[in-house]
């Protein structure tokens, strides 16, 4: 490698291709996703991929500003909203720009890639391992390769194999993606001074630990993820764990380990002691779902003057489920709530809002185009409060800063007795990690008793701070919570199920 002696700044090429995949998600993510991705930049190539993502909190964004001492060549940036396995032509579409922009690219000296971890196409297993895969066959097995990661990220070892140097997302929710990708630059300036590669180690542990037991703002979490700076020095450059992404029937779903350095047995020790660590923590990953009806019974008795929260994680636009589950918002009406809910995705009933213009009532059919996993649709009589283009700006400690576009939205108001409910509808998916969801259409999520949001964990950052209570619901939806529930047929052997779950058996 020995870049040390290079004059000018090492040329490192870079990109983002970024998916999580629920391969139990009822549609494939196709290439019109990568367009328009809700939440995030659309795609993009060439410089506009880095003028785009500059200070913005997503990986690509902080390794751009933290590579001061390199020479930056960008390739192309795609992500696309969490949803089914990617399509087969989307993929290869976009890794086929990727390897032809690096073939083009001169004098390169490593490559950075803004990864998630947890991508599935219809091909792969492993997406992220098939894209190194194929930018190796064009640089060879040599050229550093730093990637940053996903927190959810399901690792394997043939995608450890080849990449140079990881780094991964220490938070959840993700207020640290942009970190991550400056760490992803510290760790490649430093490998480009050495002469051989990292020393690294992988490992696996034996249980999957479910979506809403992962948050870092709670224990386990917090201490674990408190262990990592102290393990680092003495020929340890990194060590980081992907908690992994349950709702991926795969060989490899689960959390991981990684770490590198310059000291194989250091690096060795280190991976050792934090998988000891998670394993000594299995008692404490515990999940509390409470039936929608509960939940719902619950807040509405809550006697202080903030809005308590309510979760619908498994109807996660986040974690791959559609967003049009109606489980939680039946509970709402039937359990006499104020409140709001939202983002529900539904474009049929925000063209039907805005064709009827605000002051209408206007009876329409809320979401239920996936009842096989979230529901029925639920029929309401509801007046337009206000209306949107769903293009916006978050504010929040995770996306703020990022341009949201979720095309036409809604805000309707639905009175049936007691209940007096709001409902935000939009047209393309996201997952309701920022309040400026509600307060971009004039729903002030304080002005409510009851804040329902389609998140499972991501939310936390925005709306904790203005909760007097946090519950998460149980209802149908696409991201199963309860890992002994999820319909496995795919995993390795021997892995448990959940913590002190049963050992999954695979199925003939």
């Amino acid at each position: 490698m020995g870049s040390n002696h290079l004059i000018k700044p090492p040329r490192i090429a870079v990109a983002g291709f970024q998916h999580e995949t629920n391969t139990f998600a009822p549609f494939p993510t196709k290439w019109s996703h990568f367009l328009k991705p809700g939440s995030w930049p659309p795609y993009c190539e060439g410089q506009e991929s880095i003028a785009q993502v500059r200070g913005l909190n997503i990986p690509l964004g902080g390794f751009t500003d933290a590579a001061t001492d390199f020479e930056l060549v960008p390739l192309l940036y795609a992500a696309a909203e969490p949803g089914g396995l990617v399509a087969a032509a989307a993929f290869d579409r976009i890794t086929q720009q990727l390897c032809e922009s690096l073939a083009d690219a001169t004098d390169i000296n490593g490559i950075y890639l803004d990864l998630h971890g947890a991508m599935v196409t219809e091909d792969f297993e492993d997406g992220e391992a098939e894209v190194l895969r194929r930018l190796r066959n064009v640089v060879g097995p040599d050229l550093p390769i730093a990637v940053s990661l996903d927190l959810h990220g399901n690792l394997s070892p043939e995608f450890v194999e080849l990449a140079s140097c990881i780094a991964i997302y220490r938070t959840y929710p993700h207020i640290d993606m942009g970190a991550t990708g400056a760490r992803a630059a510290r760790l490649l300036g430093e490998l480009l001074n050495l002469a051989t590669p990292f020393a690294s180690a992988f490992r696996q542990l034996d249980y999957i630990i479910p979506i809403t037991s992962q948050s870092t703002r709670r224990e386990p979490g917090r201490r674990l993820y408190g262990m990592l700076d102290d393990l680092t020095g003495s020929g340890v450059s990194s060590i980081d764990f992907a908690f992994g992404f349950p709702p991926a029937d795969i060989y490899n779903c689960g959390t991981s380990i990684y770490a590198c350095g310059t000291d194989q047995d250091a690096v060795d020790a280190a991976a050792d002691t934090v998988l000891s660590a998670l394993k000594d923590a299995e008692d404490h990953f515990n999940s509390e779902l409470i039936p929608a009806g509960a939940a719902v019974r619950r807040a509405m008795g809550a006697s202080g003057a903030k809005p308590v929260i309510i979760a619908d994680p498994q109807d996660n636009p986040g974690a791959g489920a559609p967003g049009d589950a109606t489980g939680l918002l039946a509970a709402m009406l039937a359990g006499n709530a104020n409140g709001v809910i939202g983002m529900i995705w539904d474009e049929t009933t925000a063209a039907q809002a805005h064709a009827a213009g605000i002051g209408s009532m206007i009876d329409v059919q809320i979401g239920g185009m996936f009842p096989e996993s979230g529901g029925p649709a639920i029929s309401v009589r509801a007046s337009v409060e206000q209306l949107s283009d769903g293009v916006f700006q978050c504010t929040g400690p995770m996306f703020g800063g990022l341009t949201a576009n979720l095309g036409p939205c809604a805000r309707l108001r639905v009175t049936q007795g007691v209940a007096d409910v709001t409902i935000v509808v939009g047209s393309n998916r996201t997952q309701n990690a920022d309040q400026a969801i509600f307060r971009h259409i004039g729903a002030n999520p304080e002005d409510y008793k009851v804040v329902a949001v389609k998140s499972a964990i991501h939310f936390l950052a925005d709306y904790e701070p203005i909760a007097q209570e946090v519950i998460f619901s149980e209802s149908p939806g696409a991201n199963p919570c309860r890992i002994d529930a999820i319909p496995y047929t795919r995993l390795r052997p021997g892995i448990r199920l959940g913590p002190n779950g049963p050992i999954y058996k695979s199925t003939p």
